[in-house]
């Protein structure tokens, strides 16, 4: 499965990054070592949206907290970079595909990861996974 990983990245361009206790959505739950991801900064955060893709090289679950009801379940995940992103694509690129039963990859990825400004983990189709290959 292919993921996307939407959160906050002071070193951008570190070779490894750690994102620790992160939200699992839409199917994100099941990542592990040697998944592919797609990286994007948060823009909430300062960051400018997609800047890498690379492979998960740890993956854990976060164990839930006693005593909560609803919890969305969360993982720490260590992720190689493999290759910078070279065209841009983000908040601004992606808000006007909001017809969310259209099909396109871009739709997909504007429902997902900015319907809701939360950072998080999720899977995403073999269409988003091309159409994001396409900016590498």
């Amino acid at each position: 499965m292919v993921y996307v990983v939407k959160a906050k990245m002071s070193d951008r361009a570190a070779k490894s990054l750690v994102f620790r206790s992160q939200k699992t959505m839409y199917g994100g739950r099941p990542i592990a070592a040697g998944d592919k991801v797609f990286l994007f900064a948060s823009e909430h955060e300062g960051g400018v949206g997609l800047i890498a893709k690379g492979i998960v090289t740890a993956a854990a679950a976060v164990p839930r907290k006693p005593g909560i009801a609803r919890q969305t379940p969360r993982v720490t995940i260590t992720v190689r970079r493999s290759k910078p992103a070279r065209r841009s694509l983000g908040r601004n690129e992606l808000k006007r595909f909001s017809n969310w039963r259209d099909g396109r990859p871009e739709t997909e990825l504007n429902f997902k990861f900015y319907r809701q400004a939360t950072n998080k983990i999720g899977g995403i189709t073999s269409a988003a996974e091309k159409f994001l290959d396409r900016f590498f």
